[in-house]
């Protein structure tokens, strides 16, 4: 007995089996961002030195098809045309998200801006800075708005351009951004998350 366990201790072995490659980082990609965090890549139109793509987001081209797990987007489709460029930037949204993958945008609340200008509390300095809510505050040239959007609105926009089970939610929690703004007591952001259909 003893000398089967010294033969099976001096048996030669077979070649290891490969280490185990760690898993690859999900792309994360956050649109319009200026905080950096480690597991967003941030794309902006605006050259900044946390900006990791400067380039519009009607255009992902350096992303694959289906190569990205998540895509947040606080207040940047409003200061697209509808005409065009808004259902242009959806569509490569949902192009380079990975089957069931997700986007999150916040966007100016066009029917909670509407209330808040016609609310009789507010005076008229209030109701200029609700105004510029709506059109944006047109410090530069990317800070337009060229389009108002309710919950109604967005939701068909995002459908058309191929996403599906969209969910509007109180806040992500992913960062601290217009997204949160509050302005007399009322949250002015809609915030929606909506998935690309998942494989089969």
């Amino acid at each position: 007995m003893l000398g089967t366990l010294v033969r099976n201790l001096l048996r030669p072995r077979g070649p290891k089996p490969p280490a185990a490659r760690p898993a690859e980082t999900p792309l994360r990609l956050h649109i319009g961002g200026r905080e950096p965090h480690p597991d967003w890549k941030i794309v902006n139109i605006v050259p900044s030195e946390n900006a990791d793509y400067v380039r519009s987001c009607t255009d992902l081209s350096p992303f694959a098809d289906g190569t990205v797990a998540e895509i947040y987007a606080s207040h940047v489709v409003e200061h697209l045309g509808y005409k065009r460029d808004l259902v242009k930037a959806l569509t490569e949204f949902n192009r380079v998200l990975e089957p069931g993958g997700t986007v999150r945008i916040s966007v100016p609340d066009l029917t909670t801006l509407c209330e808040l200008f016609l609310d009789p509390t507010l005076d008229a300095a209030d109701r200029y800075f609700v105004m510029r809510m709506m059109y944006g505050g047109q410090m530069y040239d990317a800070d337009f708005h060229y389009v108002g959007l309710s919950e109604e609105i967005l939701t068909t926009f995002l459908f058309r351009s191929g996403f599906q089970r969209v969910e509007r939610v109180e806040n992500f929690g992913l960062f601290k951004d217009a997204s949160t703004l509050v302005y007399h007591g009322r949250p002015i952001s809609l915030n929606v998350i909506a998935s690309k259909p998942g494989p089969g």
